[in-house]
């Protein structure tokens, strides 16, 4: 039997509706979802008849749980054992340069992010410019809680989110709702998750031609919208302010640990669950993200795929989560003192730095 293809691409009027089609893996991206979508951004981007594209999963569980980095761990093992098979690299180039087109992309994008919205999926959502969350979304950058780091532009993202909720979420991979989201700018809209196909039909329905696109999709978007609630994050922005505006780490865990109340102390604990080296490279990145433009800050965490990819970490977080699920990994070095000056992860590759065709 013919598997199903792992993304759909869809022309209804006036509208281009992407669909990941990946349910059982909670609609997680592949190399070839990435290309296939970059293509179809390019060709919807350059079609006058296409006024706005939509990206939303199948399965009613998620949105897009991240890309497959069991894949790119498989494939970074036998790189590092002498047997490249170049995934480890077109994984994230593919991946990266469909970022940035949905970055630049002139039309509206209209992410309808319900359900798990993790990791690549962010990159897939985060960048385009209407965000439609639900009361269904679990939003996360989980990263550094497998050895990775924020990547898919959030190092453009995440530092330019109000006060130091940035780097917060960056470090401890909290998982945010609809109010949340919303709450940051994350979420341009909050709508019932009900009510997501009848948003699909009537912005197929809309006048197009009565004014610009985003003006027409604003128009239908505010017929749909709910109040969000209160954002749970929002009564904790002084102790995230203070404590994620210190200049290393090991100064933020410190400030945590003197700050009263169950946040701090939770925080701090979540905080030191994570791979050292990773937290490390997460804070330098959120820093030096601050001042450059999107293409460098994608060019800046492609250099750290690579780098990373020929550590320990990533591997071994792959393995306690993914693999053999103890979700208790080992990593090496073991604490922050140990990990010492990260610039070396920021360096160029052997072979070359991120590119962009156009």
């Amino acid at each position: 039997m013919t598997e199903a293809p792992e993304v759909l691409f869809e022309r209804r009027g006036s509208i281009g509706i992407i669909t990941l089609n990946r349910p059982k893996a909670l609609n997680a991206l592949t190399t070839g979802m990435c290309a296939a979508i970059d293509g179809s951004l390019r060709d919807w981007g350059r079609d006058p008849a296409v006024r706005a594209i939509i990206t939303r999963g199948t399965g009613g569980r998620a949105y897009c749980a991240g890309g497959d980095v069991r894949a790119v761990a498989e494939s970074g093992a036998r790189r590092k054992a002498g047997d490249d098979d170049g995934l480890t690299r077109d994984f994230f180039r593919t991946e990266y340069r469909m970022n940035r087109r949905l970055q630049r992309f002139e039309k509206p994008l209209i992410a309808l992010i319900d359900g798990v919205t993790m990791g690549g999926g962010i990159g897939l959502s985060m960048h385009g410019s209407h965000r439609v969350a639900t009361e269904r979304t679990l939003a996360a950058m989980p990263e550094t809680g497998i050895g990775l780091f924020p990547d898919v532009g959030a190092s453009y993202v995440l530092p330019r989110l109000p006060g130091a909720f940035g780097l917060y979420l960056a470090l401890t991979g909290a998982r945010l709702g609809a109010a949340d989201l919303a709450h940051l700018g994350m979420a341009t809209d909050v709508i019932e998750s009900a009510r997501l196909d009848d948003l699909v039909d009537a912005l197929v329905a809309a006048e197009w031609n009565a004014g610009e696109a985003r003006a027409v999709t604003d128009g239908v978007l505010k017929t749909f919208r709910v109040a969000p609630t209160a954002a749970p994050l929002a009564e904790h922005k002084d102790v995230i302010d203070a404590c994620f505006a210190l200049d290393t780490v090991e100064a933020i865990l410190a400030a945590l640990d003197k700050t009263p109340g169950a946040f701090a102390s939770e925080t701090a604990a979540t905080i030191r669950t994570m791979s050292p080296t990773s937290c490390k490279i997460s804070h330098e990145e959120m820093r030096r993200g601050r001042d450059l433009s999107f293409d460098d800050c994608m060019r800046m965490e492609y250099r750290l795929t690579q780098s990373v990819l020929a550590d320990h970490d990533f591997y071994e977080g792959i393995r306690a989560l993914l693999i053999d699920k103890d979700k208790q990994p080992k990593w090496k070095p073991a604490t922050l003192a140990e990990v010492g000056d990260v610039a070396r992860y920021f360096a160029a590759p052997a072979d070359g730095d991120l590119t962009f065709e156009d």
